[in-house]
């Protein structure tokens, strides 16, 4: 059993950045893919980007360029570097993991992952 654990997140100004974090706190996980997703109260859950253990990444397209995953293997950690942030990117943001097998990092959808974090608040005001 994998438990993940988000920290990072609060209240920003629009145009500033802000890093998350999602820290594998239980369980066994050195080679599984790790993702960020987001969501607004209400709506369903965005796919933000996918990191597999060799680095192989998978990302939005409405976010690439803004948004950046990275992940630490030795800390069992992935990232999640957020630039330029604006209103529109207030949401609860997720780490998820899988543990299955898989090939690339192109799963984007949330069935695909095994685990997932408790989530972080990140409020961008205007």
């Amino acid at each position: 059993h994998v438990v993940l654990v988000e920290s990072g997140g609060g209240l920003v100004q629009t145009g500033t950045s802000l890093r998350v974090s999602c820290s594998v706190s239980s369980g066994t996980f050195s080679k599984g893919l790790m993702a960020w997703f987001r969501q607004v109260i209400g709506q369903e859950m965005e796919f933000i980007a996918s990191i597999s253990w060799s680095g192989s990444i998978t990302s939005a397209d409405s976010l690439k360029g803004r948004f950046t995953i990275s992940r630490d293997n030795a800390k069992q950690t992935e990232y999640l570097q957020m630039n330029n942030l604006q209103p529109e990117d207030t949401a609860i943001y997720f780490c998820a993991a899988r543990t299955r097998s898989y090939t690339g990092s192109q799963y984007s959808q949330p069935s695909d992952y095994d685990y997932w974090g408790q989530g972080t608040q990140v409020t961008v005001s205007s």
